[in-house]
């Protein structure tokens, strides 16, 4: 399964499944919730996402390292400022909370459903590629940071 290993952007992941929980939830109504206050909670949810994801950018940015999720070897430095002593990934995070929000405004059991898979996904052909290629370019400093700061929240 290396063929996926940092291939597609995790934007673009996210993007994906936002369409296939959307889809899912066209093509089973039965399956709908129901939340109270769905719309105001979808959208804190999908803006505290998007706090996140940006907070983590702007430490790439000025840390004036490459943000490009698919090529981790051309990092120049370990971001540990910031919103990174307390998330390894909160780019990431960020994208799952806005999918949370996605997922509570379509109110539907499969949106939800599909959240872990994309944390497994991401896990295991983006999170673990980054890690590896981390580890070889910048060593104990790198696995210190990792021993230190939790990989999500």
């Amino acid at each position: 399964m290396q063929a996926l290993e940092l291939k597609v952007p995790p934007p673009a992941v996210a993007l994906l499944f936002g369409v296939t929980m959307w889809l899912l939830s066209a093509s089973a109504p039965s399956l709908a919730l129901t939340f109270p206050w769905r719309t105001f909670a979808a959208f804190i949810l999908w803006s505290v996402g998007f706090a996140i994801a940006l907070a983590g950018l702007f430490e790439f940015l000025r840390a004036k390292t490459t943000v490009n999720p698919l090529s981790p070897e051309a990092a120049s430095a370990i971001v540990t400022s910031g919103i990174y002593r307390y998330s390894r990934n909160p780019m990431y995070v960020g994208l799952l909370l806005a999918l949370l929000g996605w997922s509570v405004w379509l109110s539907h059991l499969l949106a939800f459903a599909l959240l872990p898979l994309f944390i497994l996904y991401i896990n295991r052909f983006q999170i673990e590629p980054e890690e590896r290629a981390l580890s070889v370019k910048f060593g104990g400093l790198y696995r210190d940071y990792r021993r230190s700061v939790r990989r999500w929240f």
